[in-house]
């Protein structure tokens, strides 16, 4: 599901040819579509709207931290679409780009005072907490305004899942969330403070989840806990599902569908009379991006191994590096000839600096372009100018007009954030 195919042989954005962009923006540089954000959105809503009976007017809130350019952040909102954030930066992005603050959830396990006040000025959504500590800070920060802010407790229901142990968050260990059995007592704590107001629970197990069993053990434990609060006379009106839905990095044709995991949702929550917030970030945005990348040399060997060195390193694509995720790379243009292994590494003086090894290629030369394929989320919110490499910039797409929506910084902007020392002269 998404926007880059080939048009006469070369790779597209939609109507935009991508050596087109390339040539004139530069590489290494990120180009999304804004049809398969879109699309992505359209079908998620769709699904939640055939299932309002159980999900009731259900919040889809695009986890920021996935992708928070400006521009892909007010397409979503310009389709409804609302923000899961973790930063005051992040509320930020995310009123800039158009989203109403009713339609922002603050979640995250250290936020600080100013952040909280912050969020409680900017008329969020609601903030999740997510420890008992936390509780009190906020309530102290909320009494300082006179305010009674709607919160939901975060849960960790010791289920943890994700495509690596990097990115699961909902397991015994992992810091997120208030353990299963502490969060009743944590959650009618915060009904008796007049300085806050629990509305719901709240919990996101991992990312890149590629089996609904995990997530519907999630939400049963929600379900069991909500009917076992209001037993005590306490209202539960929300539950904030999280995101984690996995997608097809590898082509999988398995995974389970948007309508698939909104249905289970919806049977899970049925009869409940909550409203549902989602938070895909991944799902939204994933396959809604490329990296491109050029060929600097093929460095070949006598014993036969090949690295296809690119100009793109693990400062502008850091998966790989991070947790060994896979990325789809296709040739831009195709040449004739023979496939091949190739190793596929960037200049970055670091080992850990390969982004595949031994990906079987068509025959490629120095100057051709290569796209990493769903790497819209992810990618470049993890960019870094490590090694004194400009930040990668920011392409979107939509027919076939494209914007720069984050420019490459030149070198001398980079050094103009780094007065020096008064007394270096």
């Amino acid at each position: 599901m998404h926007h880059f195919d080939r048009i006469d042989g070369a790779l597209h954005a939609e109507a935009a040819p991508l050596e087109a962009i390339a040539g004139a923006v530069g590489t290494p540089l990120y180009v999304y579509s804004t049809a398969t954000l879109t699309r992505h959105y359209g079908l998620f809503r769709e699904a939640v709207e055939a299932h309002r009976a159980a999900l009731g007017e259900a919040l889809i809130a695009f986890a920021v931290k996935a992708n928070s350019n400006l521009s892909v952040l007010a397409t979503l909102a310009r389709l409804g679409c609302g923000a899961d954030t973790v930063s005051e930066g992040e509320i930020r992005r995310a009123l800039k780009a158009g989203v109403p603050g009713r339609r922002i959830v603050f979640s995250g396990v250290g936020k600080t005072d100013a952040e909280l006040a912050f969020a409680i000025d900017a008329g969020v959504r609601q903030i999740n907490v997510e420890s008992a500590v936390e509780l009190d800070r906020l309530i102290a920060v909320a009494a300082s305004k006179g305010a009674a802010p709607e919160i939901a407790v975060r849960v960790n229901p010791k289920i943890g899942a994700g495509g690596h142990a990097k990115i699961t968050t909902g397991g015994a260990t992992d810091k997120f969330g208030v353990p299963a059995e502490e969060a009743p007592a944590l959650y009618a704590r915060a009904a008796a403070s007049p300085h806050v107001t629990p509305v719901g629970l709240a919990c996101h197990i991992g990312s890149q989840i590629t089996t609904l069993e995990p997530l519907e053990g999630a939400f049963r434990a929600l379900r069991q806990m909500t009917l076992a609060l209001r037993v005590e006379g306490l209202a539960v009106s929300r539950l904030d599902l999280g995101g984690g839905l996995g997608v097809p990095y590898h082509g999988q044709t398995d995974l389970p569908s948007i309508e698939a995991y909104v249905g289970m949702a919806a049977r899970v929550l049925e009869g409940l009379e909550v409203e549902a917030a989602f938070e895909p970030g991944r799902l939204l945005a994933a396959n809604a991006g490329v990296l491109l990348s050029r060929v600097v040399q093929v460095n070949a060997r006598s014993d036969g191994r090949r690295f296809l060195v690119l100009d793109a390193g693990m400062n502008d694509l850091m998966r790989p590096a991070l947790y060994d995720a896979f990325h789809d790379v296709v040739a831009v243009c195709e040449r004739a000839g023979d496939t091949g292994p190739y190793d596929l590494v960037g200049p970055i003086c670091e080992s850990t600096d390969v982004f595949a090894r031994e990906r079987v290629l068509p025959p490629l030369e120095a100057g051709d372009l290569v796209a990493f394929m769903g790497a819209g989320a992810y990618g470049a919110v993890l960019a870094s100018e490590y090694n004194s490499r400009p930040l990668v910039p920011e392409v979107l797409v939509d027919g076939d007009r494209w914007a720069v929506v984050r420019s490459r910084p030149t070198y001398d902007e980079m050094w103009a954030r780094e007065p020096a020392a008064g007394w270096l002269g």
